[in-house]
C-alpha cells in the first residue's frame, strides 16, 4: 500500500505541473462534518463526489456541471449517470480518482473507508466530508457546498426551499394521531434506525413512532421475533430497487401483526428516505401520506 501510494503520488506531482494555471477568484472556506475547516484558494472546478448522496448534494448547491467523479448508484439526476465512475463509495480506485484532477473531494464520514480518505489528503486533495443528519444540516451542507463552489445563488435559494417545505409539513403534522412504525432498511441482516438517523425523524416529522427509536445504534440489526413483538402498526420498506417491494412479503406470513392484519405494509422508494438530499422533502410526505392511510383504517 506505502509503495503504490508513493508512485501514485510521484504521477500526481508530475501531473500538477502540466495542469493550466487557474483564474483565480479568491480563497473560500467551510468546515465539514468532522469539524476541519476547508479552505480553497479558489471555487472549486473539478469536483469529486464519493457517495450517491454527495452527488446529489452537490447537484443540488447548482454545482452538478463541475462533478467529474462519481460512485456507483449515483444515478441522480440523470446528468450524474454520465459522469466517470471511480468505483464504489467503500472501494475506489484512487489512481482513476487522480487522474480527473479534481481540486475538491466530497467525502461520507460513516460511507468511505478512513483510510482512503487519508490516503488522498495526503495526495495534496482537499476533501470535504459530510454526514448531516438533521433536515437542517441538510440545507447547511448545501449551502456549504455552494459556498466551495462558487454557486451561492443556486445553491442557498435550493437549501432555503428545502427548510421552508419542512417547516410546512412540520406544522402540518405537528398534531397527528401517533402510529407505531418499523422502517426496514436492509433485509438481510435485518436492519432499522434509531431516532437519531435522519430517516427516524422522517418518522416524527409524519407522527409516527418509531418502535426501535431507543436502540443504540443509528442502524441497528434486530430479528423478526423483534419485530413481531414490537407489533407496529405500520411497516414501512425500501428494497434493491426503486420499484421492488419484496422486502415487505415475509411480514405477510404473520397475519397476527397488527401491521398485516390491518394491510399497512408500505413500499417507500429507498432514494427518497435514504440519501440525505433535498428529495428527503419528497420522500417525507410520501412517508406521511402513507401514515395517514394507516390512521384512515383505525
Amino acid at each position: 500500500m506505502l509503495n503504490a501510494l508513493r508512485t501514485l503520488t510521484f504521477t500526481v506531482t508530475a501531473a500538477l505541473t502540466l495542469w493550466p494555471a487557474p483564474v483565480l477568484a479568491g480563497p473560500v472556506c467551510a468546515t465539514d462534518d468532522t469539524g476541519t475547516e476547508v479552505c480553497l484558494e479558489q471555487p472549486a472546478s473539478r469536483i469529486a463526489a464519493l457517495s450517491p448522496g454527495a452527488t446529489e448534494l452537490v447537484w443540488s448547491a447548482g454545482a452538478g456541471e463541475k462533478v467529474v467523479a462519481v460512485v456507483s448508484f449515483s444515478d441522480y439526476p440523470e446528468a450524474a449517470k454520465k459522469v466517470t465512475s471511480v468505483g464504489s463509495h467503500t472501494r475506489m480506485d484512487l489512481e482513476r480518482l487522480m487522474e480527473l484532477q479534481p481540486d475538491l473531494v466530497i467525502g461520507w464520514v460513516t460511507g468511505n473507508p478512513p483510510e482512503q480518505l487519508e490516503a488522498l489528503r495526503e495526495l495534496g486533495l482537499p476533501v470535504f466530508s459530510i454526514e448531516p443528519r438533521t433536515f437542517e444540516a441538510v440545507s447547511h451542507t448545501i449551502e456549504r457546498l455552494a459556498t466551495l463552489a462558487g454557486t451561492e445563488a443556486d445553491g442557498f435559494t435550493e437549501a432555503e426551499r428545502f427548510r421552508q417545505g419542512i417547516a410546512e409539513q412540520e406544522r402540518e403534522y405537528r398534531d397527528a394521531e401517533p402510529v407505531p412504525v418499523f422502517y426496514q432498511v436492509w433485509d438481510e441482516p435485518l436492519m432499522t434506525v434509531n431516532d437519531e438517523h435522519l430517516i427516524g425523524k422522517v418518522i416524527t416529522l409524519c407522527g409516527g413512532v418509531n418502535v426501535f427509536g431507543d436502540l443504540e445504534r443509528l442502524v441497528p440489526r434486530i430479528s423478526p421475533e423483534a419485530v413481531i413483538g414490537a407489533n407496529p402498526e405500520a411497516i414501512l420498506a425500501g428494497g434493491m430497487g426503486e420499484e421492488n417491494r419484496h422486502w415487505l412479503t415475509r411480514w405477510e406470513a404473520f397475519p397476527g401483526l397488527e401491521a398485516t392484519s390491518q394491510d399497512n405494509l408500505y413500499f417507500i422508494p429507498p432514494s427518497l428516505v435514504q440519501r440525505p438530499t433535498p428529495r428527503l422533502l419528497e420522500g417525507s410526505r410520501l412517508f406521511c401520506q402513507k401514515l395517514d392511510e394507516a390512521r384512515g383504517k383505525r
